[in-house]
This record gives structure tokens, C-alpha cells and sequence, in this order.
């Protein structure tokens, strides 16, 4: 199908629909989460809930994060008429050049919100723009290099706010860590989802490269790397309590992965792209409990 052939008039709503907005609401409720719980106060003791600069980082990331989406299904229009035809947006109710349009119009607001925070804010911002470019441009096609790139940049979304207060910067990272190993899992996931639209147009990702079989192993692997990393940062914060809640997590983890080693078909993989966002939430609210 040409994608320029059923081109309907731009709404509001192919607008929202392209920057996803579900997880852009679970991005900034991480942020306020980790702000309000994990650093509590400013370094000048004012509540951090008061400070307008948390919500200027909030607003600046979610921004970028939108901005990714946009310019992502921008490159992957031909792929997404293969894995979920019936979801396309840009080519029917978005122009390809409205599309890099408001990209570039994101970019540009979230690079300079983020400098109303601080030079060094906006570095970190400009920074994971670039990133989303270059993935949705490049490195998606690439095994295993863009999944990293994605996860790293969604631990990093939660570090941020632990780098910028200079609070709980180890029960901070603590978090940073878990949500860069399970988006990191997500992200082969929703390779193994999509292969067949992938292989169609010459992507060269995990599942294609080694297999589908041997992608699971790798997951696993990234699963066994992930609770070590999260054993070592909570042993050496010693909180009674993060033992308990990431035991809680556990259970709801190692189901997450038995599902992962029985699933063989597409529709198996779509209910664990969703069950790691649910593994998320619930590690998000953890946070609470500290």
C-alpha cells in the first residue's frame, strides 16, 4: 500500500495519538514519583513538589519523548503498514512533512524549557533528541544496539531527576536501573513482535540476526543481569524496606519471564509488551512505600 494514497485531513487527534500518549503519562508520573518520594526537598530544603524547575523537566521530557515517537513512526511508516496496518498514521491523517514539523517544533521546546532549568539539563536533553533521531534513523535497524539506546535513555529519564536535585542519588539509580533493564527486555520484545514487517524491509534486529529462539535466551540472560544489578545497588543502600517491595516485584517478574519462555506467537508478545508496562507501573508506585 502507498502511503501517500489515503492521506485524510489532519486532526488534533492523529496528533496525540502519534506521540502515545499513555506512556507519556506513565514517563512523567516516574519523574513526579521519583521527585516526590526518592529526593523529597530542593538542596535549599524547599518541598521539591514547589519547585517550578521539576515540572519544567517533566515538561521538557515529555516533550522530547513525543518528539521520538513522531519521528519514529516517520521512519518506520513501511514497516508499521506490515506489523499493524489498521495504527498507521503519518501518509493517512498526518502529512509526512507536518510529521518533521512539529518534530522539529518539539525538539526546539524541549531543548529550550530544559535550559530554563540549567545549561547542563539541556545538554542532557539535547543530547537524548539527538538519540531518538539517530535510533528511529539508524540504529533501530541495527540488533540489539537500539534497544539499548531506548532503555538507556528511559533509565535515564528517571535518573535525571536524582542528578539535578544531587539527592538519593543511589536509591535514585536504583530505579534509573530498573527501568533500563525491563524497557530493555520490552524493546526485543517488541522485536520479536514485529520481525515480520522488519525482515520485509531489511532491518537487521535481534530476532532476525540470531533467531527467535535464541533471542529469548538473550533475554533471559538480560534478566539474570538484571536482578543481580538490582541485588547489588539494594544491598549497598541496605533499606529494609526495597528488599520487601523488590521481593513483591520478583513474583510479578518471574511470571513476566516464565510467560516470556512459553510465548510463540505474535499475539503472546503484545500481552507481554503490555504486562512490562504493567511491571513497570507497579514499580513506579513501589516508590511510595519507601
Amino acid at each position: 500500500m502507498n502511503a501517500t494514497t489515503t492521506t485524510s485531513p489532519f486532526t488534533i487527534w492523529s496528533l496525540l495519538k502519534i506521540s502515545r500518549p499513555a506512556n507519556l503519562v506513565i514517563l512523567a508520573f516516574a519523574q513526579l514519583m521519583t521527585a516526590h518520594f526518592l529526593v523529597e526537598t530542593t538542596r535549599m530544603g524547599v518541598p521539591v513538589l514547589q519547585d517550578i524547575n521539576l515540572y519544567l523537566i517533566i515538561l521538557s521530557t515529555v516533550i522530547i519523548a513525543a518528539a521520538g515517537y513522531m519521528i519514529n513512526d516517520y521512519y518506520d511508516v513501511k514497516i508499521d503498514y506490515v506489523n499493524k496496518p489498521n495504527e498507521v498514521i503519518i501518509g493517512r491523517s498526518m502529512k509526512r512533512r507536518v510529521a518533521i514539523f512539529f518534530h522539529t517544533i518539539l525538539n526546539l521546546s524541549g531543548v529550550g524549557i530544559a535550559l530554563l532549568v540549567s545549561p547542563r539539563v539541556a545538554i542532557i536533553t539535547f543530547l537524548a533528541s539527538f538519540l531518538l533521531w539517530l535510533y528511529s534513523n539508524q540504529l533501530k535497524r541495527l540488533p540489539f544496539v537500539g534497544n539499548f539506546t531506548v532503555a538507556l535513555l528511559t533509565g535515564a529519564s528517571i535518573w535525571l531527576v536524582g542528578y539535578y536535585y544531587q539527592q538519593s542519588e543511589l536509591l535514585v539509580l536504583t530505579y534509573a536501573i530498573f527501568a533500563f533493564f525491563l524497557n530493555l527486555i520490552r524493546e526485543i520484545i517488541k522485536d520479536i513482535e514485529d520481525r515480520q514487517g522488519d525482515r520485509k524491509h531489511g532491518c537487521k534486529t535481534l530476532p532476525i540476526v540470531i533467531g527467535f529462539r535464541k533471542t529469548k535466551r538473550v533475554i533471559f540472560f538480560i534478566a539474570i543481569a538484571f536482578v543481580c544489578a538490582i541485588l547489588v545497588v539494594t544491598f549497598k543502600i541496605n533499606n529494609p524496606q526495597l528488599f520487601y517491595y523488590f521481593g513483591m516485584l520478583s513474583l510479578l517478574f518471574f511470571f513476566f519471564m516464565y510467560k516470556i519462555y512459553i510465548a510463540d506467537r505474535k499475539a503472546h508478545f503484545t500481552q507481554l509488551s503490555l504486562l512490562s508496562k504493567l511491571l513497570m507501573l507497579t514499580g513506579i508506585l513501589s516508590m511510595g512505600f519507601l
